[in-house]
């Protein structure tokens, strides 16, 4: 499962008045030279409590549409990167699962410096009807869209999952710019390493090299492949990592030198318990572990399905773990979930 839509997310306090709230957190996260009131993030298992689905709206007044998202920190700035999901939904005939789709709308793009606020930057990555570019058409598939900044090259290089409506492609995209907010050029789409690839994450490590991640060989393996120096390529450098374990969805990050991949099971759009792995390298070897989820609901990922894991303080190991809610009749209608959690030794748990 591989699809995101209309931005519903599930952390409604950020847009009630600060007095609604009883604050369990009064720390101030510090990230580069922005301060984020831990109050915006923390109290995760307050969020829905009541069942609120209040919708972020940017600053236009629309609600947020960034499905599948990822998140790039740069110069003080937050940019969040996701599919488009807009139209009606329709089944693709003759197929084994619930291959639910809506149009290919495109990369999204937001702004924000507290991750409250969110400024609609437009069209990162546009789409076309019988657009020239066969990746760019929107009868096709873009999905889970990344996005890493080059400092060598100062170029923002896009990495996305693109496919035709059947999932018989199973490849990934590139895209660059010379500005986080685009517009992105298409460069083209790869096997890599003649490899299938479907949903995907990036990870740009500490010394500046960048890895692709993605569910391959049916879903059955996860890859890890280290990218060119550029970003824009796969090398012949890879792994096969969580062999016949038939995850999805993957999302990574790195904590006191340890590198960490949540995922998902593959079950079509309905929701299933998330899992976590842990390394001492991107390309492993990686130790499997359980649900990093706790509580009521832990067991379908509290109905939701991981995309990434943002860091917002590294010095308090601090991270922000962000999920989609799929409604697979209706996937514009579909939300999201946002849960803040802290490591703790080595270990972490997700609680709402």
């Amino acid at each position: 499962m591989a699809e995101h839509t209309r931005g519903i997310f599930n952390i409604p306090h950020l847009l009630r008045p600060i007095h609604y709230y009883i604050v369990s957190l009064t720390l101030i996260l510090i990230i580069g030279s922005v301060q984020i009131s831990a109050q915006s993030l923390s109290a995760a298992a307050d969020l829905n409590k009541d069942g609120d689905m209040s919708p972020l709206m940017d600053t236009d007044d629309n609600i947020i549409n960034a499905h599948g998202a990822g998140v790039l920190f740069h110069n003080g700035t937050y940019y969040l990167f996701g599919e488009i999901k807009k139209g009606n939904t329709w089944l693709v005939p003759d197929q084994v699962w619930e291959c639910y789709r809506v149009p290919a709308g495109g990369v999204s793009c937001y702004s924000s410096k507290d991750l409250k606020t969110w400024k609609n930057e437009g069209v990162a990555l546009a789409t076309y009807p019988n657009s020239p570019v066969r990746e760019l058409d929107t009868g096709r598939v873009l999905e889970r869209p990344k996005v890493i900044y080059n400092s060598k090259t100062q170029k923002f290089v896009m990495w996305l999952h693109t496919d035709d409506k059947w999932y018989g492609d199973s490849k990934c995209g590139v895209a660059v710019s010379d500005s986080a907010t685009g517009p992105y050029r298409f460069v083209g789409s790869v096997k890599p390493n003649g490899q299938m690839a479907r949903d995907m994450t990036l990870f740009k490590d500490d010394d500046g090299r960048a890895y692709l991640i993605y569910a391959s060989e049916k879903n059955a393996t996860m890859h890890v492949c280290l990218l060119s120096d550029d970003y824009l390529a796969p090398t012949t450098r890879y792994k096969r990592i969580l062999k016949n374990d038939n995850r999805e969805a993957p999302a990574m990050f790195k904590s006191n030198g340890k590198y960490f991949l949540i995922t998902s099971g593959c079950t079509g759009w309905s929701p299933n318990a998330a899992r976590y792995a842990v390394g001492r390298h991107p390309l492993g070897p990686w130790l499997r572990y359980g649900n990093p989820c706790k509580g009521p609901g832990a067991g379908t990922t509290f109905q939701a399905q991981s995309t990434f894991v943002l860091p917002l303080d590294n010095k308090k190991d601090e991270f922000l773990f962000m999920a989609d809610r799929w409604d697979k009749l209706d996937l514009e209608s579909s939300t999201y979930l946002w849960i803040p959690f802290t490591m703790n030794k080595g270990q972490f748990f997700i609680r709402r």
